[in-house]
């Protein structure tokens, strides 16, 4: 996924089981962050900066969607514990995180793995990616003020 490429029709089910579509956002701006796992600490920490935050993203004309490969029970527990306002999308199968680039290699404590990349699109009205925030320059504990930096 590139600036200027667009969001797949289908996101996915989010943690009611609800589908989410581009069509449904239509005419809405967008931030999509897919994040590795609920209850992490850096996860934790980059939901509650955005939550925090919300009024201010909304005031700016955004919706907040969260992506995981964690199940709807997961994101549902994660929702209620820390009180979030926005959805989370249930990609157990990686589909979505595949199709936008979430999904890949990463090292960390000098071991490869395969899963989820922190990162963030911002998307306009139409779907279109028009910034993406890779994995290096996302500071969890700010990335909601991070996000509105960019935006204003």
């Amino acid at each position: 996924m590139n600036v200027g490429d667009k969001l797949p029709e289908v996101l996915g089910l989010n943690e009611k089981g609800e589908e989410i579509t581009l069509s449904s956002l239509k005419g809405k701006k967008v931030i999509l962050y897919a994040y590795p796992k609920d209850n992490t600490s850096g996860c934790t920490a980059e939901a509650c900066s955005l939550k925090e935050h919300y009024e201010e993203l909304q005031q700016a004309g955004y919706v907040v969607i969260g992506v995981s490969k964690d199940s709807a029970a997961s994101h549902q527990k994660f929702i209620e514990k820390f009180d979030l306002p926005f959805p989370l999308i249930a990609d157990t199968d990686t589909t979505l995180l595949q199709a936008i680039g979430a999904w890949g290699e990463k090292v960390a404590c000098g071991r490869r793995t395969v899963g989820t990349l922190r990162t963030t699109y911002l998307v306009n009205e139409d779907g279109v990616v028009e910034r993406i925030f890779q994995p290096k320059e996302i500071k969890t504990k700010i990335h909601a003020e991070q996000l509105l930096s960019a935006i204003k």
